[in-house]
């Protein structure tokens, strides 16, 4: 499986929706997560990809990672594999 198709798979579940209803292009306020989804979905990205992501709830603007859609989450892990297993 892609790190495209973990990512959608993972997101999906949180949304309460099937796969093929998440597109790269989607927002997770598009999906209805919530800030608690969020964290979840983090939590769960990190547990599949075995990576850590620099997320701070308490402040997601000010960050590495970006979190605006689907494809920049994707494109974050990736990074973060890259980097960690340099």
């Amino acid at each position: 499986m892609s790190v495209k198709d973990q990512v959608i798979a993972i997101i999906a579940e949180q949304a309460v929706l099937e796969p093929e209803d998440v597109t790269p292009e989607s927002t997770l306020e598009s999906l209805g997560i919530d800030s608690l989804g969020l964290v979840e979905s983090i939590f769960a990205i990190e547990e599949a990809f075995d990576i850590t992501v620099p997320f701070n709830a308490n402040n997601p603007e000010q960050q590495d990672f970006d979190i605006s859609s689907v494809a920049s989450i994707i494109a974050g892990i990736e990074r973060l594999r890259a980097e960690q297993s340099a």
